[in-house]
This record gives structure tokens, sequence and C-alpha cells, in this order.
């Protein structure tokens, strides 16, 4: 950015007048009232729990009686019952989320899913924040999106004078430490909102997403009603986040509305598979899951809007006992938040009926797989907080539903390998027609085939009713078939997804279950930077990572066809897409493939075709091409922008004898034996440079001495 932008005026401050607001931790245990039913809670929702859940559960134990009849025909063997138990588990999640995918259907057929939201909204009563956590995130892609939706806000009118929007930092790299200010000061300059746009960033970033929601509560959560939280690849019209806002202030007992994102800028075969399928089946999926959770609603990170008071008395969240991974700060934060809401006796709601929010999705199945490892991580903490006491029965639903998407992983394994074992004792060890003795007739050891097939066609046909549902859903909306090229196209773009979605299955299934036998050994993800752009990955990386899911599907399809070809058959799906995992996640990677099935009309959703205009927007502020990136070394050869850091560096902790900067101590002695700032900045560690930048009497030595100046030199021009 140009120097002179940070002497317009406002500039100077970057944050707002504090309004602490305290936040203390929230205890897992203690005695808690008993839940009441709310106010905005659907009258009918006991019966809608009822019809979903009841009737998953008699599939379930019907599907599971018929498992039983096919494999023990004369009687259970020990791996007969271990696959009708794996069956059971496996079938009840297929069941529930079928029962729910219906229910959503029958929702949205009956114009339901839009209770709390008004389509005429007047100006806000109260202040609201739109928070934007950052960490080592692009600036230039970041702050892209954020201008849109601000821009967007702005064509409100009046009720954007209610909003404020932060960018949360807790990045680690200095040199996008340095970025993120200069792009902050030219959002600023660009969109005159210089006492409205605000940025802070944090020197620890304790409890990581968590932790920085909550510094930001307890410094100036007063401010504000409520608080919308954003993440770094959201965009939301003004028109959503009013209308958010409004029914916020019409809900007096709501703590949290959580939309439902529109995944929109794909470019790569996977990440417009992913597109589509989010935009096709999520709204099917999410109506009905808000149709029968009701006031017991989940949250999932951003695109959500959170009443402030609720969440800082309600919501802090404590450490979990133990070491890593298990114990320490909690990493999949949104589930406990939302769970901690309700027991305080707020509602938390989902609204997949409003438009206008959005996000993106990894390129790649490799990027998928690093953003899973630590939601499989989070997710399985979750065991230590299904015991809290005072949680709604759904809350805890909704957290064993979490450890379940990444328990199912091995359980998957496990059936498949049960269903080999049977096959080889039926084919290679001999049977005991007379297990009891002498008999008039043989105990003839044979399985059911007919009941079996029929068992695979209703298994398959629950699985894939889902899709169905959300294909219909959007050829009966004229918008929305339109935009997907027309219904066949629509069509021909679901078979499609269904047969890429089949193949990676079992890839990701694999990926899964390494994921949890690492967190097993106490493997601790850390806090990798996800990737939001469509760069490629390198073939023989995703070789590497993915070789062990081919030798594992090769060994598997060997094992079948030696068993029986017809084995071989039944679980050729599954050994296929581990056998091509290595090409597939390469295939999958491409922005070509992608961008030729669009051409084509396949796998085209309505954002595509007649792009909203903040998604527009969007695309145009992220495609200009970034600015020359500043970092250190510039920041120290331009005084202007070294003014403006100084100013948002938070103010000096007071000194405590007892404790040493160990970081700062030895970034000084660097600076002391080196011949030039340069040489010492070289090399210095990433901790001892952000030491040093986060120092203000140490920035006033860096800045005395130019990079590459000897001392000497600057001792003489001092």
């Amino acid at each position: 950015m140009d120097s002179d932008l940070n002497t317009l005026p406002g500039v100077v401050g970057s944050l707002p007048t504090p309004a602490p607001l305290p936040m203390p931790a929230q205890s897992l245990d203690g005695t808690f009232t008993r839940l009441r039913r709310l106010p905005s809670s659907p009258r009918t929702i006991g019966l809608r729990r009822f019809a979903v859940i009841g009737t998953a559960t008699a599939l379930t134990i019907e599907a599971s009686y018929q498992m039983y009849l096919v494999l023990a025909v004369n009687g259970p063997t020990p791996l007969a019952i271990i696959m009708v138990l794996l069956f059971a588990a496996l079938f009840g999640w297929i069941a529930l989320s079928f029962t729910s995918a219906l229910a959503g259907f029958c929702s949205m057929l009956a114009g339901g899913g839009a209770a709390l939201l008004r389509h005429e909204s007047g100006v806000p009563s109260t202040r609201t924040a739109l928070l934007m956590p950052v960490h080592n995130e692009s600036p230039h892609q970041i702050v892209a999106g954020l201008r849109a939706t601000w821009e967007s806000l702005q064509k409100t009118g009046g009720p954007a004078e209610a909003f404020d929007a932060f960018i949360l930092s807790d990045t680690t790299d200095p040199d996008i430490w340095i970025d993120e200010e200069s792009a902050f000061l030219e959002l600023r300059a660009q969109t005159g909102s210089f006492n409205r746009i605000f940025y802070r960033r944090r020197l620890r970033n304790t409890a990581r997403k968590s932790g920085n929601i909550a510094d930001w509560v307890t410094r100036f959560g007063a401010a504000y009603e409520q608080f919308l939280i954003l993440d770094a690849d959201s965009v939301m019209t003004g028109a959503a986040l009013v209308r958010l806002v409004d029914a916020m202030e019409r809900h007096p007992d709501v703590g949290l509305i959580q939309t439902l994102p529109t995944i929109a800028g794909g470019n790569t075969l996977f990440a417009r598979t992913q597109q589509f399928a989010g935009r096709i089946y999520g709204p099917v999926i999410a109506q009905g899951i808000a149709c029968w959770h009701g006031a017991e609603g989940n949250y999932w990170g951003h695109n959500a809007i959170i009443r402030t008071r609720a969440f800082a008395a309600a919501a802090g969240l404590p450490d979990l006992p133990g070491p890593k991974p298990f114990g320490g700060a909690i990493l999949s934060h949104d589930f406990v938040e939302a769970a901690l809401l309700r027991r305080a006796g707020w509602a938390v709601h989902m609204v997949p009926a409003l438009a206008g929010s959005y996000e993106a999705c990894p390129p790649t199945l490799t990027d998928l797989a690093i953003r899973d490892r630590r939601w499989c991580q989070g997710n399985l903490q979750h065991a230590l907080v299904l015991p809290a006491r005072g949680l709604h029965w759904v809350s805890r639903l909704h957290l064993m539903t979490g450890i379940g998407s990444y328990i199912t992983a091995p359980l998957w394994l496990m059936f498949l390998l049960c269903g080999i074992l049977i096959a080889i004792e039926a084919r290679f060890i001999p049977p005991n027609y007379f297990p009891s003795g002498p008999s008039l007739f043989p105990a003839w050891p044979v399985i059911d085939p007919v009941r079996a097939m029929w068992m695979f066609v209703g298994t398959m046909t629950l699985l894939l009713l889902p899709k169905v549902f959300g294909f219909l859903a959007a050829a009966l909306r004229r918008p929305v078939r339109r935009g997907c090229g027309g219904v066949l196209r629509l069509f021909a773009s679901m078979v499609l997804e269904t047969i890429l979605s089949g193949l990676i299955a079992p890839v990701t299934m694999l990926t899964q279950i390494q994921h949890v036998i690492a967190i097993m050994f106490r493997g601790d993800s850390g806090w990798t930077v996800q990737r939001r752009d469509d760069g490629r990955i390198p073939f023989r990386i995703t070789a590497r990572q993915y070789r062990w899911h081919t030798a594992l599907g090769v060994a598997l399809g060997g094992c079948a066809w030696a068993v029986s070809k017809y084995l071989a058959l039944w679980m050729l799906p599954v050994v296929l897409g581990l056998a091509l995992a290595i090409p597939l996640a390469a295939f999958t990677a491409r922005t070509r493939a992608g961008v030729a099935l669009r051409r084509a009309g396949l796998l085209r959703v309505p954002e595509e075709t007649q792009p909203p205009d903040v998604l527009v927007r969007a695309a145009e502020l992220a495609s200009e091409p970034d600015p020359p990136p500043h970092g250190v070394t510039h920041l120290l050869n331009d005084p202007m922008l070294l003014a403006a850091h100084r100013r948002m560096l938070p103010p000096p902790r007071r000194s405590d004898p007892a404790s040493v900067d160990s970081a700062l101590a030895v970034a000084r002695a660097r600076l002391e034996a080196a011949d030039t700032i340069g040489a010492a900045l070289a090399a210095m560690r990433r901790e001892e440079l952000l030491a040093c930048l986060s120092d203000p009497h140490t920035l006033d030595e860096l800045a005395w001495r130019l990079p590459g100046e000897p001392e000497s030199a600057a001792r003489r021009r001092g």
C-alpha cells in the first residue's frame, strides 16, 4: 500500500474504546435447573423428534433382524454376531440420515424453515460486531471477502450504521502480520470506515480460535448486543446480516442463529463436486435437522450470529483434564458452545432458508484431509464433554454425532473385514455338518442369498434417497433448476457427483482411520494453516500421502478375488476407490477438469449461472493483483507504516522482575552480535522476530539501524 494512506484521519485508532465483559470458564459439573421449553421452539417439536428418531430406530431394528437372518440360517457364529452388531450401528447412522432428510424434504414442500425470519426488516436498534478471526491467512484474500460483505452492508442504508467490523488476528508469521496491518489500513482508506473497521492481533494465541473470540468478548463485548462470526473465506450479503439482527431483536430467548453457508467459488474438480453436493443436497439435509432440532440446534463455528451477553455468561470454555490430544483447550469449540448456551436456557436455531450466506471449501482431497485431522481430534475430545451435567439430550446427541462421524470409519472397515473373514471361512475351512454329534439331518453352513441381495438393495436405497430428495427439491424450484442447466444436466451432474463421491468415500474412510489411530497414540494436530486457493499439490506429495490407501485397496481386491469372484464384485466400489486413490486425488485437484465440466454445464450451481452481486464483488477484489509484500524489511524502511504498526501494538505490560521474555532476550543478543540488521533478522527464529516486532524499544533500534547497514554507519548517521 502507499505510505500516505497512514496519514489519513482516523487511521491512528485501530481499536475502539474498551468495553470489558466478563466471560468465566464454565464448569462441566455442578447442579443445573431443569431445562424448559423455550418460546421460539416449535409447538410440534416432540412429535417431529418422535417421527424422525422413532422411524430411524424401527428401520434399524428391522434391518438388523434381517441381517441376522441372512448370516445365521443355521444358528449364529461369533463372526456373524460381530457383523450384525456392526451392521446395526452403521445402519442406524444411515437410517437417521434418511429420516432426517425425508423430514427436510417434506418441510421444504410445505414451505417451512423461516419461522424466525421476516421478509421486511427495519433499522436495528442494537449494535452488532462482525468478527473475522484469522490465522496466517492471505491478507489480500480475507480483505477481499470482508470488503465485499461490508460494501453490501453499506447498500442497506440506515441499518449499516449499526455494524462494526473486527479483524481478529492470531497470525504467527511476521511477514503476514505486517501485510495484515497494511491490508487493514488499505481497507479503511478505501471504504472510508475509519471508526468502524478495527484490527487486533493477539500476542499469544491461547486456546486458538475460541480463545481469540473470548479475548474480544472480554475486551469489547459489552458495547455490542450481538456479534456475527465470519470465517476467513466467508462472504455474506447486507440483507442477510440485517435479517439476522432483526431475528435476534424480535426473539429475546434466542442465543444463537446458525445460517446454512452456500459453498461457492470452487474451480478444481474436487471443489466443484463438493460445491454441487452442498448446494443440491445441503438444503434438504439442513432443513431436516432444523425441523427436528428446533431450539436445540447446533453451531458450525462461522456464518452465525450470537447474543454477546449470553455467550459471555454461558459459553466460556474450560480446559479439559489430562494431556493432549484429549486434554487441554477444546478444539471443536462450536458444538460445545452451542450445548452450553442451551444449558443456560438460550435457544439455538438453524435457519437454512436464509439466502446470502457463502463460504468456500478446500480445493483438494489432500487439503480436506489436513483440515479433517484437526476436526477429528476436536470431535473425539467431545467424549470428555458428554458427561457434563445439565446438557439437553439433543445437545448430547450433537456431541455423539460429532464423535460418530469419525468412529464410523473404523467400524466400516471392521464390517468389511468381517465380511471377508466370513467368506474365507465358508471357502477354506471345512464345515462341521454334525456339531452336536449324530443327527438325522446335517447342518449346512449357508447364508440366505436372496435376503442378502434385498438387504443390499434396501441399504443402498436408504443411502441414496437423500440425494434424490435434494435432486427433486432443486428440480421443483425453477431458479435452482435453471441455474443448474435444466433437469437433464442436473440429473447428469447428480450421477457424476454420486460416482465421484462413491470413489472418494473409501479414501476418506481410511484417512479418518489413520487420524483416529494417530490421535489414540497421543498425536496432537497442532494448528495448521488452511489453503484456500486452487494451487496444485505436487504429484510426489499426493503419491506419498495415499500410498497406503493404494496398497490396502490392492490387498483387499486380491484377497476378495482369491476367495470368490462374487465377493470381489461386492467389494469392487471400495477396492476401486482405494486402489485409484493416488490418481483420483491428483485428478480431482486439477482446475482444468473442473472448468471443463463447468463449460459442459455439469456440476453447475445457480451461484455460477447468476452469481449474487456480493460474490461477484468478492471475486473481482480477490482477482486483483496482490499488492507487493511488505514484510519486516519494508516495515523498517517505511516510517509511516512503522508508525502505524507501533500504534497498533497493545500497551506494554507491567515488567515483572521474576519473568524474562526469553525470545526477546535472544533476539536482542543477535542484534548486538550481528554486523547488520539484515544479518540479525536472517538469523532469528520466528518467535524471536515476533518478539522484536512486538517490543517498541527494539523496534526503535531496528529502525535506527537500517537493514543491511553496518552498525558503524548507523552510529555515524545517528
